[in-house]
């Protein structure tokens, strides 16, 4: 039996995109600067890392289509803000922007992390970009990090 698990150790060759929203910059950019702060202290150069911003959390899935088309990355960190209003549009947004991230990594096989925060109240938010509950950009950029070693294990062992 063989045991293959993942790790934080970058290969040179590794290329992330963090593909960001827009919309609530007061959010998305505080997102964006843990996921690249995390990024650069694990490793990846300036050049290793590109950001894609888009205007809205709607506009992710497909953006991250194109990305994981290009062939070009070996993850892609989504980072969006959806704040709960007073129509259901909230849901439709937030719903339809995780199934189409998923849609994405089935697709093309790559590690696509969602962090997308779908909160709501702007104080949710403002708790899991860089608040109480931590910077969920940082914790995204982490998972895409251990994603992309076990993809290059995995790929390494077939």
């Amino acid at each position: 039996m063989s045991l293959i698990e993942a790790d934080l150790r970058v290969d040179s060759r590794c290329k992330i995109a963090i593909l960001a929203s827009r919309w609530n910059p007061s959010i998305t950019d505080t997102l964006v600067v843990g996921a690249r702060t995390c990024l650069k202290q694990n490793g990846l150069s300036d050049e290793q890392v590109d950001v894609v911003r888009v205007p809205g959390a709607w506009e992710i899935p497909i953006a991250a289509n194109a990305l994981a088309g290009s062939k070009k990355y070996h993850a892609i960190i989504a980072l969006g803000c959806v704040v709960r209003g007073d129509t259901r549009h909230y849901e439709h947004v937030a719903d339809e922007c995780a199934r189409g991230l998923m849609d994405v990594a089935l697709k093309f096989n790559i590690p696509v992390c969602n962090g997308v925060l779908a909160v709501e109240d702007y104080a949710h938010a403002q708790a899991r970009a860089g608040g109480s509950a931590g910077n969920k950009g940082e914790e995204v950029a982490l998972a895409a990090l251990e994603m992309a070693n076990l993809f290059n294990k995995i790929s390494e062992i077939q």
